[in-house]
C-alpha cells in the first residue's frame, strides 16, 4: 500500500484508464445537498484565489484485464461526482448554451476525464459505476429523452446542469477551480485484500466528532501564528468549560441561533453554512462561543452562588435533561447582561423543572419538549417586543400552553401521581421522586443520591412484592384487589438502608427491626412508622398526604401578566392537533419564516425546499409504482393522473385536491421519506376571531363560549369526586366546539362536543404512539359487552386503523348548538353521560395502565 498527495485531475486523466466501482460497493448516493456544498466550495476557490482545496481521498487497486483499470475502494462518491460535473459543463458547452474563453475546453475535458476516444462501444466511458448507476450514467452521454429520470446520478447532474447555466463563475473559472482539487491518492498493492481494505475503511478506526471539525474548519484557515493564538485564547477554553463536548454545544448554540436543532451528524456542515452566509469575523464569532461556553459549563456543573440553584441543576442532570439547554442558555445570558438576577434565574430553572416532571408524570409527549424550549425565548420577547419583566413573561408561556405542550393543572397531576406505578418507571426517575419527597423543605437533607450511588440505600415495597399469609391477614379479605392496584404506586414506596432480605416481614416487623421504620432517620419514614397496621386505609392516608406535598414540591406557576395582543397559534407538523377550518399565515422552516395564502400555498412551497435539497425522493415517487407506498397516489410525472396537480418540478407533480387534514398527513409521510424532522416545520395560524370569515367565526366563537358557561356547572357538578374535583375541574369556557376532562391518564380524556346539528360524548384515546392507543381500545373493546352493559346503550367504537387515534362515540342527535331552546338538553345530556362514561371505562383503563 502507498499513498500520495496528487491533484484530482492528475488521478483521472488518462484515455487508457478505467475507473470501476466494485459491485460490493453501495449505490451512488450523494444528495443535492452535497452536490451544492461542492459546487459552492468550487466557486469560492473561484472567488478567494485559493491555491488548492482537499477532497478527501480514494482508495483503489489496480486490477487485472485489458485496459488500465483501477478499483475503488473508497472515494467513489466524490469520484461519480466530479464526473457528473464534467459531463454537465462538456453538454453546455457542445449544445452551445455556455461559450469558454478556451475553444477546446469541451474536447479536453470530453477526452481527459470521460471518455476514452480510441474505443468505439460503451467500453469507451472511463468510469463504470455499479450495475443499478451504469445505465442511467451511460446515457447521460446521449439524448436527453434517454435519461432515467429516478436515478440519483441523473438528478444530480441536472443540478449541476442547472446550476453551470446561472454562471455565478466562468466555464474556464470552475474547470480551473476543479484542477485545484488535492485528493489523498492510495494505491493498493496487488497482495493486498481489497474487501479486507474495503470493510476495515467502513468499520474501524475513530472518525472525527462534528467539533473537531469544526476546529479544523474555524483554525486551518488562519495564519499559522493565529491558529495558535486562537486556539489557546478562546478554543482550549471552549473545549474545557463545555468538558469536550464540542458537537453538542454547538449544537444548543446552533438552536439558539437559526431556531432549529440540526441533526447531529450534520452539525459541522450547519455551523459551516452558518459561518459564511453570514460572512462572520472569525474573532468574534470566538468570543461569542466563549462566552456561551462559559454558560454552558453552568449547566453542565452547576457552580453558581445559589445553591438552590446548584441543586436543581444537579437534579435537571441526573435526569439527563438536555432539551431545555438552549433556552437555559439565554436565561444566563440575560442574568450575564443584568438583566436578570440570581434569584429569578433560580426560579425560571425551578419551575422549568417542575413542568417537566409534572408532564411525566402526566405521561405527557417528550417530543413536544423539542419545539417549546427551541422557540420560548423568542415567544417571551414577541409579547412586547423587549426582555424586561421576563420572569413573569415565562410563566405566563408555560402557564398558557395547551394540548400536548400544556403544564398539568394540580388536578390532573395529582390525579396521575396517585395511580402512576412509579416503581416501573425509569430507574433516575424513580430516584428523583423519592428524593425530592425526602429531602424538599426538610432541615436535615440527605444525600440520597450519593447513597443510591454507593448501593446504601434501596427503594422499599412497604407492602411487599410477593405476599406472604401474615401480609395476607394484614391486608384483608380484599388484599388481592389492594396489592394489584397500589404495590407500584407511590403510597406503597420508601427509602430504606436495611437488608433487603427482610423485605417480605410483616410490617410489624418492618417497622420495629434494626434501622426499621420506627427507629428510621429519614423524613420518608416517619408517618410510616407511626402507624399499627399497613392496609388500604394506611396507602389511601400516605397517599393524600404525598399528594399535598407533590403540590407544594412541584408548584403551577402563578403570574397576573397577560400579553397586550393575541399572540398567533403555531403548530409544528408534529403536533396531533386538527387544523382543519385554520388559516395559515406563514410557516417556517429550517430558520427561514415564509408568508403564504393557503396551505396548498404552504404545501406547494415546503415541497421544493425539501425537493431542492434531495431530487432522488420525489422523483422516485413520479417514476416508479409502489402501491405499498402511501404516497404513491398523491405524486406523478404525468399531470392527468392527478385529479389536480400541482408542479413541483419538471414532470413532478403532486395531488393538490385534498383536505387541510390530508395535506398535513401527506406533510409527515413525505418528512419521513426525506429523513426530515416534523418538529422543524412550524405553521403560523390566523387567530380564529381574525380570518377572511371574520364576523361569522366571532359569531360561532361567541356563541360556544355561552353555551359552555351555560353547560360547564352542569358537567362539573356531575363529575364532582366530593372534594370540588373531578375531571372537568379544571376547564373553562371555550372558543371550540368541545371540552376536554383528564382523568389523569396521559394522552387519554373525555371530550364533550357540541355542533350545529348533534351532541356527542367521546372518549379520545390520543396518546402520541399509535401502538398504545390501539392496544388501549383492543382492551376495552374484549370488555364491549359489560361495558354497555353498564351504560345501559351500544356506543360507536372507532379504532380507526389509518390513523394515530380512537375514539368511543356516544351521539345525541336533534339538537343544535345554535337553538338555545336545546341548551338545557344538551348540557344534561353532557353531565349525565360523561360521568356515565367516566364510571363505565376509566376502572378498565386504569387496570390497563
Amino acid at each position: 500500500m502507498k499513498g500520495s498527495e496528487t491533484k484530482l485531475v492528475a488521478y483521472m486523466q488518462g484515455s487508457d484508464k478505467r475507473f470501476v466501482i466494485p459491485v460490493y460497493q453501495r449505490n451512488y448516493d450523494w444528495k443535492t445537498e452535497n452536490c451544492k456544498q461542492l459546487y459552492n466550495d468550487l466557486v469560492k476557490v473561484v472567488r478567494k484565489g485559493r491555491k488548492s482545496h482537499f477532497f478527501g481521498s480514494i482508495v483503489s487497486v489496480h486490477n487485472d484485464g485489458e485496459f488500465n483499470e483501477l478499483l475503488v475502494i473508497d472515494g467513489q462518491q466524490r469520484l461519480t461526482t466530479i464526473s457528473l460535473l464534467l459531463l454537465a459543463m462538456y453538454n453546455l458547452m457542445k449544445q452551445g448554451i455556455l461559450t469558454p474563453s478556451k475553444g477546446n475546453l469541451a474536447e479536453k475535458i470530453y477526452k481527459t476525464y470521460l471518455i476514452d476516444e480510441w474505443q468505439e462501444d460503451e467500453t469507451r466511458i472511463k468510469l463504470k459505476p455499479v450495475k443499478n448507476d451504469r445505465e442511467a450514467f451511460r446515457r447521460l452521454f446521449d439524448e436527453e429523452s434517454g435519461y432515467i429520470p429516478d436515478s440519483n446520478l441523473t438528478i444530480n447532474y441536472n443540478y449541476f446542469y442547472s446550476r453551470l447555466r446561472k454562471e455565478e463563475v466562468t466555464l474556464d473559472e470552475l474547470y480551473d477551480a476543479i484542477t485545484k482539487l488535492e485528493i489523498i491518492n492510495i494505491i493498493l498493492n496487488q497482495e493486498d485484500n481489497p474487501q479486507l481494505i474495503f470493510e476495515s475503511l467502513n468499520s474501524t478506526g475513530v472518525a472525527l466528532s462534528e467539533g473537531d471539525k469544526i476546529r479544523n474548519f474555524i483554525l486551518m484557515g488562519q495564519p499559522p501564528k493565529q491558529q495558535n493564538d486562537f486556539y489557546e485564547k478562546y478554543w482550549n477554553k471552549i473545549e474545557i468549560y463545555t468538558s469536550y463536548n464540542v458537537s453538542g454545544f454547538i449544537r444548543d448554540y446552533l438552536s439558539i441561533k437559526q431556531q432549529i436543532i440540526p441533526a447531529m451528524n450534520n452539525v459541522y456542515f450547519t455551523f459551516k453554512a452558518f459561518v459564511e452566509d453570514r460572512a462572520l469575523e472569525i474573532e468574534q464569532l470566538l468570543q461569542e462561543l466563549l462566552d456561551y461556553a462559559r454558560w454552558y459549563e453552568t449547566l453542565l456543573k452547576g457552580k453558581t452562588k445559589d445553591t438552590a440553584l446548584n441543586a436543581c441543576i444537579y437534579r435537571l442532570n441526573r435526569l439527563e435533561t438536555t432539551v431545555t439547554r438552549p433556552f437555559f442558555l439565554e436565561v444566563l445570558r440575560l442574568q450575564a447582561e443584568g438583566k436578570l438576577d440570581l434569584a429569578q434565574v433560580r426560579e425560571i430553572f425551578l419551575l422549568t423543572e417542575n413542568y417537566l416532571f409534572r408532564r411525566s408524570i402526566c405521561d405527557l409527549p417528550t417530543n413536544a419538549l423539542n419545539k417549546i424550549f427551541l422557540m420560548l425565548h423568542r415567544e417571551i420577547i414577541r409579547y412586547d417586543g423587549t426582555e424586561a419583566n421576563y420572569l413573569e413573561k415565562f410563566k405566563y408561556a408555560l402557564k398558557s400552553k395547551t394540548d400536548r405542550g400544556r403544564f398539568p393543572d394540580d388536578a390532573e397531576f395529582v390525579e396521575a401521581f396517585t395511580i402512576r406505578p412509579v416503581y416501573q418507571m425509569n430507574s433516575k426517575n424513580k430516584i428523583y421522586i423519592l428524593e425530592r419527597f425526602e429531602n424538599f423543605g426538610t432541615v436535615e437533607v440527605q444525600n440520597v443520591y450519593k447513597q443510591f450511588d454507593k448501593g446504601v440505600y434501596s427503594i422499599e415495597h412497604i407492602m411487599p412484592q410477593h405476599l406472604t399469609p401474615a401480609w395476607v391477614k394484614e391486608l384483608g379479605e380484599d388484599y388481592e384487589k389492594i396489592h394489584e392496584r397500589w404495590l407500584h404506586r407511590i403510597a406503597n414506596l420508601t427509602l430504606t438502608g436495611y437488608n433487603s432480605k427482610y423485605s417480605n416481614s410483616p410490617f410489624a416487623e418492618k417497622r420495629d427491626m434494626e434501622n426499621g421504620f420506627i427507629n428510621s432517620h429519614l423524613y420518608l419514614n416517619s408517618w410510616i412508622g407511626q402507624q399499627q397496621h399497613w392496609g388500604l386505609a394506611e396507602l389511601e392516608a400516605r397517599n393524600q398526604l404525598l399528594m399535598q406535598r407533590a403540590v407544594t414540591i412541584w408548584p403551577m406557576p402563578e403570574t397576573n401578566y397577560r400579553p397586550a395582543e393575541k399572540q398567533m397559534d403555531s403548530y409544528s407538523l408534529g403536533d396531533d392537533v386538527d387544523l382543519s377550518g385554520r388559516d395559515i399565515l406563514r410557516f417556517r422552516y429550517k430558520n427561514t419564516e415564509q408568508p403564504v395564502t393557503s396551505w396548498i400555498d404552504m404545501m406547494e412551497q415546503v415541497l421544493k425546499i425539501l425537493h431542492t435539497e434531495d431530487r432522488s425522493v420525489l422523483s422516485r415517487l413520479a417514476y416508479k409504482s409502489d402501491p405499498d407506498n402511501e404516497l404513491d397516489a398523491y405524486v406523478s410525472s404525468h399531470p392527468d393522473d392527478l385529479r389536480n396537480a400541482l408542479k413541483i418540478d419538471e414532470n413532478i407533480f403532486v395531488e393538490r385536491n385534498t383536505s387541510t387534514v390530508t395535506k398535513i398527513s401527506l406533510l409527515r409521510k413525505f418528512f419521513k421519506a426525506y429523513g426530515a424532522d416534523e418538529e422543524a416545520l412550524i405553521f403560523i395560524l390566523k387567530d380564529s376571531n381574525t380570518d377572511k370569515s371574520a364576523e361569522e367565526a366571532g359569531t360561532r366563537a361567541e356563541l360556544r363560549r355561552k353555551y359552555w358557561a351555560f353547560a360547564l356547572p352542569y358537567i362539573q357538578k356531575a363529575n364532582d369526586d366530593g372534594t370540588g374535583h373531578g375531571c372537568f375541574s379544571g376547564c373553562t369556557t371555550s372558543k371550540e366546539n368541545w371540552i376536554n376532562g383528564f382523568f389523569g391518564i396521559g394522552g387519554f380524556s373525555f371530550a364533550c362536543v357540541a355542533n350545529y346539528n348533534v351532541a356527542k360524548i367521546e372518549l379520545c384515546l390520543e396518546h402520541f404512539k399509535k401502538e398504545r392507543n390501539k392496544q388501549s381500545f383492543d382492551f376495552l373493546f374484549q370488555h364491549k359487552e359489560e361495558i354497555e352493559t353498564r351504560l345501559g346503550t351500544p356506543v360507536s367504537w372507532l379504532r380507526m386503523d389509518d390513523k394515530k387515534s380512537s375514539y368511543i362515540v356516544l351521539t345525541l342527535d336533534g339538537v343544535s348548538i345554535e337553538n338555545e331552546e336545546d341548551w338545557t338538553r344538551m348540557a344534561k345530556f353532557h353531565a349525565e353521560w360523561s360521568k356515565k362514561f367516566y364510571d363505565a371505562f376509566v376502572p378498565y383503563l386504569k387496570q390497563n395502565v
